[in-house]
């Protein structure tokens, strides 16, 4: 992991740290660090957010799943569930609501240092999202040919958005709505401390690992502020086994609900042998 917030006076992002929504361009730093041990396997590039309650319960609410999900009339007419990121300026925005205004947006590169040689390491971009949301939740509105512009002609871009939503990716498989960055950062997360899937570096033979051991960089666009609420930004590098990614949420929870569940089982087993022969007959004696 690599906290890159710039909280730090040392720190290459402290220069960053004040950035704003509106900045007029990016501000940029670079990070070195080393690998002690190779990633043999694909590799997946997480970013992760600390303190950051997506949720709360009018958050989780601030969207229209209709809009989302291509209708025109509502790409036109949002929910009123996206209030106060309805309309901006008497238009309509899309996508509407608090958690679409407030989408991750810094671009994250990856460098293998060798000899003082900087190689660029490919990150796919496609393949994040989940096939459900890529494939059924989410949809661009529909109308004569494919001309985004055009479709989204009438809308404006969320407030806090540096360009409008058909403006995300250079590709028409992977921009609007279904753009699989947008479509990762609105699957809310449960708990204030979370990572989301970026970007997956796949391994390209079975003679090399994946990543190598030795020195890296990860040059920064530094776009999303988070010292306004005092919260933290970070890169993971994460491998998978036969066993699944390295997530100890489920493991940890299974264990606590367990303990109590053998924990009350012990005292209701004792309740029942001390108290479960007494007579129970109705019967009023004499």
């Amino acid at each position: 992991q690599i906290d890159y917030t710039g909280t730090e006076p040392s720190s290459p992002c402290n220069k960053c740290l004040n950035v704003s929504w509106d900045s007029t361009s990016p501000c940029t730093c670079t990070i070195n660090f080393t690998l002690e041990h190779s990633f043999e396997s694909n590799v997946f590039m997480y970013y992760g957010l600390s303190n950051f309650y997506q949720n709360h319960r009018r958050y989780v609410k601030s969207r229209d799943d209709s809009q989302l999900n291509g209708d025109n009339s509502s790409l036109l007419n949002p929910s009123k569930e996206c209030e106060p990121y309805r309309t901006n300026e008497d238009k309509p925005i899309a996508p509407c609501g608090a958690i679409a205004n407030s989408m991750f947006n810094d671009t994250l590169t990856l460098y293998r240092i060798d000899n003082d040689t900087r190689t660029p390491i490919t990150l796919i971009k496609k393949g994040i999202a989940w096939w459900t949301d890529k494939n059924v939740k989410f949809r661009n509105p529909t109308g004569d040919g494919n001309n985004l512009t055009a479709l989204f002609q009438g809308t404006t871009k969320p407030v806090n958005w540096p360009r409008p939503v058909y403006m995300l990716d250079k590709e028409p498989d992977n921009n609007g709505f279904i753009n699989e960055d947008f479509i990762v950062w609105m699957r809310t997360a449960a708990l204030p401390t979370f990572r989301k899937l970026y970007r997956l570096i796949e391994r390209k033979n079975n003679l090399q690992p994946t990543l190598q051991a030795g020195k890296y960089s990860l040059d920064i666009a530094y776009n999303y502020p988070v010292h306004s609420f005092d919260g933290r930004k970070r890169m993971i590098l994460s491998t998978i086994s036969w066993m699944g990614g390295k997530n100890p949420f489920l493991g940890i929870a299974y264990i606590t609900v367990g303990s109590i569940c053998f924990f009350l089982g012990v005292v209701l087993l004792i309740i029942h042998h001390k108290y479960g022969n007494r007579n129970t007959s109705a019967d009023i004696p004499n």
